[in-house]
């Protein structure tokens, strides 16, 4: 699968912002919020830098963050809020697990990073993810790799979530 779209690259001190949890990605303020639709609005409402996030993204943008992203409670708002805003993928070097488990059972597309280079992409840049490949790619040049995704969940993702995938077993 090919992920192509505007990145959001997540720094402070000019390296990848680690364990952003979950209520720095959807503040439990607003868990009383059901509708999806409206989660979108609160993202990253409660990570400092990035307030504005969600006033900024963009349908097809893609989140790009350091360590441990999403570690905390099971809140699947945190997702959620991504999908309402049709981020259509987050790249992280690694996921909390509760946070991996609810994206995967979504349908909503998280990629893990190898090995990035910063000096070669910035917020804005058109990236391009190629999870069949393990690259990333900004402006036509390899700029950093990826680790493959298992086959289950590719194959959840191809379904769209955990129980249409279920529904083909």
């Amino acid at each position: 699968m090919i992920f192509k779209g505007r990145a959001w690259v997540l720094l402070r001190q000019g390296k990848l912002i680690d364990d952003i949890d979950t209520d720095m990605i959807f503040h439990n303020k607003y868990l009383a919020i059901t509708e999806i639709a409206e989660m979108g609005q609160y993202a990253f409402d409660n990570l400092e830098g990035y307030r504005d996030f969600a006033k900024k993204a963009q349908p097809g943008d893609i989140v790009i963050t350091g360590q441990n992203f999403g570690s905390g409670s099971s809140r699947q708002h945190a997702v959620d809020c991504f999908a309402a805003l049709k981020i259509i993928c987050v790249a992280a070097q690694s996921f909390g697990a509760i946070y991996k488990r609810n994206a995967i059972n979504s349908g909503f597309p998280i990629l893990t990073i190898k090995d990035i280079d910063l000096a070669k992409v910035k917020s804005g840049d058109i990236v391009e993810m190629d999870s069949e490949a393990g690259t990333i790619k900004a402006g036509g040049q390899a700029i950093g790799k990826l680790k493959p995704l298992s086959t289950v969940q590719k194959d959840i993702l191809k379904a769209g979530n955990v129980f249409e995938y279920a529904k083909t077993l």
